[in-house]
């Protein structure tokens, strides 16, 4: 698989990455199968999916706990991400900050995973009760002391605050971001970006671009819409994290065939097999060469079929029709 850099440490990773998550939180938890997960990271590193993004709140722990049996014997084939920053209770999700917590949870972190080191440590949400220069402190403190190679910062996105009139999507991310660089260096930013939520492209992506951070481009299958698999009407199980967002209504699942349409219409000038899954990740691989998708997967087939998607080369014009595709309906706010 083609190689990708991300930050100015240049760190190496296949250019299609592997999202753990699925595998034991936020997805409908009866399709979710410890042994076949395990057996899901190790075909992706067989692929060339290095990337392997977790954290500590999907489960929570147990999601670290599942990629670090595979880092038990695979250590040295995987680039481990993960976060830390929110702690999960029985009906609510908190932000913790603090600079000791911080600290301890990077140990927990590493016990979980069965390495000594982490490659990105993020943050996965600022404390709105601790400055975020102080946890960005701590943080750089886990670089220097060898636990950590280098850290980077969730964006915060449309799902998890509301705007005020006049602002742009990524402008309260940025506005952390410059304040975290002048304490240490940013090597990677994750945000959402795909066909149908291409908000980062505006501003966020940009700026990345400028300042040499790597781009870790979450939900680039629109939480598997894109991947036109998914029926409208047919409905998901309670715990599913898409049963309570708007998009996923029957309705505007039906109202935004058209877009999944197309990418199947781009994917079938590219020979049979070609999925539109694939063409929607290849379509963020295009946005630039610091991008690194990192879609979620829980089924072997799907690392495959996702890993492939980096052979896959979009012709200007496959990005012109991708383009035009009509703007998703259905807020996700």
């Amino acid at each position: 698989m083609e190689r990708r850099t991300i930050g100015a440490a240049a760190l190496e990773v296949g250019a299609v990455g592997l999202g753990c998550m699925p595998m034991s939180w936020a997805y409908t938890a009866s399709r979710q199968h410890g042994e076949e997960s395990v057996r899901t990271v190790h075909t992706a590193l067989d692929r060339g999916s290095t990337l392997l993004d977790t954290a500590d709140m999907y489960g929570p722990f147990t999601n670290e706990l599942l990629v670090g049996r595979v880092l038990k014997e695979r250590r040295r084939d995987a680039f481990v991400s993960t976060k830390c920053g929110l702690l999960v209770g029985e009906q609510h999700i908190v932000a913790n900050g603090r600079p000791g917590y911080v600290k301890r949870a990077c140990d927990a972190s590493l016990r979980r995973l069965q390495t000594d080191v982490i490659d990105l440590y993020q943050l996965h949400r600022a404390d709105p009760e601790v400055p975020v220069e102080e946890t960005w402190g701590a943080m750089a403190e886990l670089v220097t002391a060898g636990k950590v190679r280098a850290l980077g910062l969730c964006a915060v996105g449309a799902r998890s605050t509301r705007r005020t009139a006049g602002s742009r999507l990524y402008d309260a991310t940025i506005r952390q971001l410059e304040r975290v660089q002048q304490v240490f260096p940013v090597s990677a930013v994750q945000a959402e970006l795909s066909v149908w939520s291409p908000e980062a492209l505006l501003t966020l992506l940009p700026w990345c671009e400028a300042r040499g951070i790597g781009f870790l481009a979450a939900m680039p299958l629109g939480n598997g819409f894109l991947t036109g698999t998914l029926t409208p009407g047919e409905g998901f199980e309670p715990d599913d994290v898409r049963a309570r967002h708007p998009r996923f209504t029957a309705e505007m699942m039906a109202a935004n065939q058209p877009i999944v349409a197309g990418l199947r219409r781009v994917a079938g000038r590219h020979g049979e097999g070609v999925t539109p899954a694939q063409v929607a990740l290849a379509w963020v691989l295009a946005q630039g060469r610091h991008v690194v998708p990192v879609p979620g997967a829980k089924r072997e087939r799907w690392a495959v079929e996702n890993a492939a998607a980096a052979g896959l080369a979009l012709t200007a014009a496959d990005l012109a029709e991708v383009a035009a595709l009509p703007a998703a309906q259905g807020s996700w706010d």
